[in-house]
């Protein structure tokens, strides 16, 4: 599902801000924009997101603004310059006489000054505070639009159950159809063997026709299984939208199921009746597997 967020914290230090968006996918598919300075933050960050949507293709942008140093806000970093100057002992000793680096040489080396006043902890609890707060809002705009679907959702299922409810009375008219050309044909096969020279040969053309014609009449009827096993799986699939969750994969076995029984009524189909409703369940069907593939 779609979905979009973004928070801002301010702090001493500077300005903190992530901003998370997404479009629909049917996995999980994430992307960061972090500053070099934070992207050692990013495994947590990955960890949160996948601890709280399981697809969509997500991007998530996390800047920090600093803000313009102040008197006591910056300081050296001793370490390092202590290092420095053992290296540049180092480096004398095996050329006498080289020129050691000014102090604008070494204050411009990076590293030397450090922001005082911030450290890893602090920043690093300070993204994660301001990564829930943003997740949660990016949550729950996800759901608002889970909802408006689960809404379209339901509204295909009725019309399915429209059609299932209105071709169901149907059923016992082609059986009775049916069973009438059955009978006229058995009829017309005994006659054309009574007619033949050879009795015995052709009582048993006509045996075989009668059971030929049983067969087919016994497959092309026989759709009261399939609406059957529709309105189950519809009813499944309506009580699987209400149950709300992870839906997303459950969902699309379901549009399987439907899409298969719809497909065996319209092979199956005897009458124009029979086939435009296939074709109508198909259509359906189709609507909501590309809307299903978008939710949890």
């Amino acid at each position: 599902m779609t979905g979009y967020a973004v928070a801002t914290s301010e702090s001493a230090a500077g300005t903190l801000t992530i901003e998370i968006k997404s479009v629909n996918s049917r996995f999980l598919d994430l992307q960061f924009r972090i500053n070099d300075d934070l992207r050692a933050l990013e495994p947590d960050l990955r960890s949160a997101i996948m601890g709280a949507i399981t697809r969509g293709k997500v991007e998530l942008r996390l800047s920090f603004g600093r803000k313009a140093a102040t008197t006591g806000t910056q300081a050296l970093n001793l370490p390092l310059l202590t290092e420095i100057q053992r290296l540049q002992g180092e480096v004398a000793g095996l050329f006498p006489g080289v020129q050691t680096m000014s102090v604008a040489e070494l204050l411009r080396w990076p590293g030397v000054i450090e922001e005082a006043q911030i450290g890893q902890e602090s920043l690093q609890a300070d993204v994660a505070s301001l990564a829930g707060r943003t997740i949660e809002a990016f949550v729950t705009s996800r759901q608002r639009e889970g909802a408006a679907l689960e809404t379209m959702l339901i509204s295909r299922i009725e019309a399915m159950e429209a059609i299932v409810k209105r071709i169901t009375p149907l059923i016992p008219q082609v059986v009775a159809a049916f069973q009438q050309k059955a009978v006229e044909r058995m009829q017309d096969a005994l006659g054309l063997a009574c007619q033949g020279s050879n009795s015995a040969l052709s009582r048993q053309d006509a045996l075989e026709r009668i059971r030929q014609e049983v067969i087919l009449y016994g497959i092309r009827i026989d759709v009261a299984e399939e609406l059957g096993r529709l309105s189950a799986h519809l009813t499944e699939t309506r009580h699987i939208l209400k149950k709300g969750g992870q839906v997303g994969k459950r969902l699309d076995f379901m549009m399987q199921e439907l899409n298969r029984e719809a497909n065996t009524l319209g092979a199956k189909a005897s009458v124009k009746e029979l086939a435009d409703a296939s074709m109508e369940l198909k259509l359906l069907i189709e609507q909501m597997r590309e809307q299903v593939q978008n939710l949890e």
